[in-house]
């Protein structure tokens, strides 16, 4: 199943006063790139977060933002760090005297320095905190996998109607090329006649170059190529495993394909046929892009 790298997902998860919500938004990239913001207490397991995502994502520019919040009981988020309200104050008191004030040094003064109103120290690494932390990154991860698989199976409802499109074209670029190819040989033959003025002929170098020419205009082996690149591309489009790659290989050959069939045939209705399938080949290029 094709999956689009284009995604947002989040998960919430909350345990003994403990709440973590984790936001993932994802982009088309060439490979995977992971994007962390992550509180303090959790800067330590930057690492064990990326493996975790890039366990479930193989392709794509992902952003993480987790957030931690902690019941309270009653108290206030701050502390009072006693050591640097002291510092501060003996600080001023030099600086005071230095400068020959008469002010006394007062709490507004003190309460300028951030250092003397703290948030609590957390322990870094706590593992309560980092065991609701994977189950909202988990949660995230699904809801996130949910909405890149359901946008995967809007493409792929296009590229098979592309893919359809293509292989009736196909069909009637066939067609015409075997039409082509007997036609072609009479206008030769007319051509050669004319030039010679009804000198003597030599039929068996003439069927020879007659057979090199169809040869060259014969463009059924292409389309059997092509036939079979689009059947393989359609099983692609099943695969468990993310496929973008594969699907990128298959349109890259297809539309060597169909140049190869526009240089080979000198037919005006053959050409814009092909200019059709070029088309849709690169609208199906450019969403592509987008396939994980």
């Amino acid at each position: 199943m094709i999956a689009s790298m284009t995604g947002y997902g989040r998960g919430e998860a909350t345990h003994k006063g403990i709440t973590v919500a984790v936001e993932l938004r994802s982009v088309n990239s060439r490979f995977l790139e992971v994007t962390t913001r992550l509180p303090r207490t959790l800067s330590l397991r930057e690492n064990e977060v990326k493996e975790i995502v890039r366990k479930k994502i193989s392709r794509g520019k992902v952003n993480l933002l987790a957030v931690v919040e902690r019941e309270k009981n009653g108290q206030l988020p701050l502390a009072i760090n006693a050591t640097a309200a002291k510092e501060y104050f003996k600080l001023l008191n030099q600086l005071r005297k230095t400068v020959r004030l008469k002010e006394t040094v007062k709490l507004e003064h003190l309460l300028r320095f951030s250092e003397v109103l703290e948030q609590p120290a957390l322990e870094e690494g706590d593992e309560e905190e980092w065991n609701v932390t994977q189950t909202a990154l988990g949660a995230a991860l699904d809801d996130l996998a949910r909405m890149r698989r359901n946008e995967g199976e809007e493409l792929k409802k296009d590229f098979r109607a592309r893919i359809a499109a293509i292989e009736a074209t196909l069909s009637r670029v066939e067609a015409l090329a075997k039409e082509q190819v007997p036609q072609e040989r009479i206008r030769l033959r007319e051509r050669v006649q004319q030039l010679l003025d009804n000198e003597n002929l030599d039929e068996g170098r003439l069927e020879m170059e007659l057979a090199l020419l169809a040869d060259r205009l014969d463009v059924t082996e292409e389309c059997v190529r092509f036939d079979s690149h689009n059947k393989f591309f359609l099983q692609a489009l099943e695969d468990k495993e993310p496929s973008g790659r594969k699907l990128n290989f298959l349109m890259q050959e297809m539309n060597r394909e169909a140049n190869t069939i526009g240089s080979k045939s000198s037919s005006s209705e053959i050409a814009h046929l092909v200019v059709s399938v070029k088309e849709e080949l690169e609208k199906i290029r450019e969403q592509l892009q987008n396939i994980e």
